[in-house]
């Protein structure tokens, strides 16, 4: 893989054509510009990963479900610099690669049934962001540094530090203040069958406000 050899800089697209057995115009018509080109080599290289992620069955506890899958993630990012580092060159451009999206959205799945169980204190699309955010800035730090003197509990710390501010340790009945029983049912509102459209858009402000000042 070029990309594994040489670095995202090895990835031209006279590099690709030569290995591939191509003229360099077949690759921009399959492709398009250099970011079609990485962002098919992301999606090749994490298919597998997002594939398992998905056929994964759910822990009973979906905060130990979040922890499981923040571990596979930094260990797939360790193990795989060279797409991780295309994930980051697409996210740099202003975008996000398709793989990479497909990831969100299961994380997404995973912190809307914390968010059911009335455990979590902050809206959902913040929470997204902020595992998200962390998740990528630990794994970057740990590929920068060199193996032997990477901090062994750098992930662990992280991960917990940001399940500190996104779960309550209680279940929805002992939980204190209004955030997570608002946020709780806005992540059911979906399905609540017996309300308007606009019923449903009025109650999801107004729970919007109540899940925090900046919700």
């Amino acid at each position: 893989m070029l990309v594994a050899s040489g670095g995202i800089t090895a990835l031209t697209t006279r590099a690709v054509a030569a290995a591939a057995g191509v003229q360099p115009p077949t690759l921009y018509r399959l492709f398009g510009e250099k970011r079609g080109l990485l962002d098919a080599v992301a999606q090749h290289g994490l298919v597998a990963f997002i594939e398992q992620k998905g056929a994964a069955e759910p822990h009973s506890d979906p905060v130990k479900d979040l922890r499981e899958a923040w571990d596979a993630y930094v260990a797939f990012g360790l193990a795989n610099p060279a797409v991780f580092a295309i994930m980051n060159e697409i996210g740099a451009a202003g975008a996000q690669s398709s793989a990479a999206l497909d990831g969100i959205a299961i994380l997404r799945v995973r912190i809307e049934r914390i968010a059911r169980a009335g455990r979590l204190n902050i809206p959902i699309e913040r929470a997204v962001g902020l595992v998200h955010a962390t998740g990528v800035g630990t794994v970057a730090t740990l590929l920068a540094t060199p193996k032997e003197e990477r901090d062994p509990h750098l992930s662990t710390t992280a991960r917990e530090a940001v399940l500190a501010a996104l779960v309550s340790d209680s279940s929805m009945s002992r939980n204190e203040g209004f955030a997570p029983l608002a946020i709780a049912l806005r992540a059911h509102l979906g399905s609540a069958d017996a309300l308007t459209p606009g019923e449903r858009l009025l109650l999801s402000e107004l729970l919007d406000r109540l899940a925090g000042p900046d919700g």
